[in-house]
């Protein structure tokens, strides 16, 4: 991941981990939270606070009934 964050190539990232192709590299990119969040943030419509979702009461009531 910290290759990935310093802007090296993810076909350089697959050769130097030995991997066949780049798609099976892709794999560990799914689960980085990080690269989720600056692409989300690359996508914020202009006029929108920044921001992590709140859920109210009323559906963590009807979640934790569950």
């Amino acid at each position: 991941m910290r290759l990935l964050h310093a802007g090296i190539d993810t076909t350089v990232i697959a050769l130097w981990l030995g991997h066949e192709s780049p798609e099976t590299t892709l794999i560990y990119f799914h689960a980085d939270l990080a690269l989720k969040e600056r692409a989300l943030e690359r996508v914020r419509p202009t006029g929108i606070q920044p921001g992590r979702y709140a859920p109210g009461d009323k559906l963590m009531a009807f979640l934790e009934a569950l």
